[in-house]
């Protein structure tokens, strides 16, 4: 007497399977077909039924009418990282339905309409471990079971207005994404049964709207990212992390792409090639991200103290200390890591005044400093070369660069990624006492300032350099690069960057002092010992 009713039933389920192929919606020549008729490797031994492996016309799961599968207990870990603003849960309706299969706890062929397993080809049971297989640790895999909602876009500006998504972006009756959102599991035209074609990421940008970066590759978001057990779990990037994803196509395999690998090896380097952990501060472990925001970076070329396009609408600390969200400066990006942050605590030149806070050093406040933030102090500089004069603003990075960028004369990109030269210098600047001077040993200072001619540093117009320099005192001993901050000098004892290495000189033993007084242009005394001469004071000029 059941027979009618079965008749019915099968015929339900078979309209369906029409009307998705009147549709172009057919599972028959895609991978979800998995009876013994498909021609993936995973299909049943005997089984022809396509349908059964999800449907079945009675007896169904409560979860959704003709639901032909037992739900998972399994709990998961879920997605998380300090760029979501969403709260992921255990992942609720479509999303479970679609982990009966993926997350690998049930057999392919258990499904509630046969009292026995379905027999699947080649001794298979659970999905092969693979990209198709998720597990139960969705950590990796981009987060379900959310709401996308006005709330969501209050908090993420990047977002799409969830009430504006493309017709084939679907949410579930809770407005929450789930698998269905990307997916369609009766379709695969457009490979891996998405929704829609992501040529040009498509797909992706109907969500998702933070790229407005003129680097065609970097428009791609498959070119970085992977939706589904990604390597980097946080950020869903292709590498394990952040450097070996930028890697890719920045190891000189890609010819429109910067090689920067070779300068990620050499002595000193800024990227750690750290392991992604959205917990871990920037200081501790830089990377490519703390300086570029791949989604927002162009080309093009600026004037310091501006940013440079290729960082993109990267975050930064300005000069009050603030955190900002789009730095307009290089030296904003600079002091996210090279300010207030406590990790750096010894300066590379043991000083007597000691400062590791950059902010501070090139404040326009500070007592001297190098033209970072603003035009110097000095009005009078005779040893600037051309190109440069006493209203010039520099970049950290003209003296901080690759030894084998462009900017230093060579053929190597430009950029902070690593040089040979310590700490991360663009050229060579001895600081050892005793250092012979020569235009190679202080190459870094010879950049900017001329060494010899009528208006060279060895010409003592401003000072006897020479005299000092020629019984081989080096340029660190007497003179601190970035500057004193002014609460820790004064523009009369550190004047012109006055701040003595406190290894090489030392305190005036008949007076205890150890200072430098500028009484006027090009005018001073010293009170200090060095190299076993006494300044008690020594005057300049003689």
């Amino acid at each position: 007497m059941r027979t009618p009713h079965i008749l019915v039933g099968a015929g339900i389920v078979a309209a369906v399977c029409v009307l998705a192929l009147a549709q172009n919606q057919s599972i028959v020549d895609t991978p979800h077909n998995l009876s013994a008729t498909g021609t993936s490797v995973i299909r049943a031994s005997t089984e022809e039924q396509i349908c059964i492996f999800c449907h079945t016309p009675h007896n169904s799961s409560p979860i959704q009418p003709l639901w032909n599968r037992y739900m998972p207990v399994a709990a998961y870990s879920v997605y998380t990282s300090n760029s979501l603003d969403a709260q992921p849960g255990q992942p609720t309706g479509s999303s479970k339905m679609c982990l009966s299969c993926h997350d690998g706890t049930i057999a392919v062929g258990s499904v509630i309409s046969r009292d026995q397993v379905i027999q699947m080809a080649s001794g298979i049971t659970t999905l092969p471990p693979g990209s198709s297989n998720l597990g139960t640790d969705l950590s990796d895999d981009h987060p379900i079971s959310f709401p996308f909602d006005s709330t969501l876009l209050g908090k993420d500006p990047h977002l799409a207005d969830p009430l504006s998504l493309p017709p084939e972006i679907q949410l579930d009756a809770n407005r929450e994404v789930q698998c269905t959102t990307c997916h369609n599991a009766h379709s695969n035209t457009f490979g891996k049964f998405l929704v829609m074609n992501n040529d040009s990421s498509t797909l992706c940008n109907s969500c998702h709207q933070i790229s407005t970066t003129t680097i065609q590759p970097h428009q791609d978001c498959i070119s970085c990212h992977q939706t589904h057990t990604a390597p980097s779990g946080p950020y869903l990037m292709q590498g394990d992390r952040i450097t070996t994803t930028c890697l890719k196509c920045h190891d000189g395999t890609h010819a429109q792409a910067p090689n920067i690998q070779p300068d990620l090896l050499k002595v000193s380097s800024h990227d750690t090639n750290s392991p992604v952990d959205p917990t871990d501060p920037i200081p501790s472990h830089v990377t490519c991200i703390d300086c570029h925001d791949p989604h927002t970076m162009t080309t093009g070329t600026a004037n310091a103290p501006a940013i440079h396009p290729n960082f993109g609408q990267i975050n930064g600390i300005n000069a009050s200390g603030a955190p900002i969200e789009a730095a307009s400066t290089e030296y904003e990006v600079c002091f996210k890591c090279h300010a207030d942050q406590t990790v750096f605590t010894a300066s590379w030149v043991p000083r007597m005044i000691t400062q590791t806070n950059t902010r501070l050093e090139f404040a326009q406040s500070a007592a001297s400093f190098h033209p970072v933030e603003g035009p110097g102090r000095n009005s009078d500089v005779p040893s600037l070369k051309p190109g440069w004069n006493e209203s010039s603003i520099i970049y950290c990075s003209d003296c901080h660069n690759s030894d084998t960028s462009t900017l230093s004369g060579s053929s190597g990109p430009d950029g902070v990624h690593g040089s040979n030269q310590q700490p991360l210098l663009i050229a060579r600047y001895d600081t050892a006492d005793f250092t012979r001077e020569s235009a190679a040993a202080y190459a870094l200072c010879y950049r900017c300032h001329w060494r010899t001619g009528t208006d060279g540093i060895l010409q003592d117009r401003t000072f006897p350099h020479s005299e000092h320099l020629g019984e081989d005192i080096t340029c660190s001993a007497c003179h601190d690069a970035h500057g004193i901050s002014s609460s820790q000098g004064n523009s009369t004892n550190n004047a012109h960057l006055i701040n003595f290495d406190n290894t090489i000189v030392f305190p005036d033993p008949d007076t205890g002092l150890l200072k430098y007084e500028s009484t006027g242009p090009f005018t001073g005394q010293c009170y200090l010992m060095c190299h076993g001469k006494k300044h008690s004071p020594k005057q300049y000029p003689d």
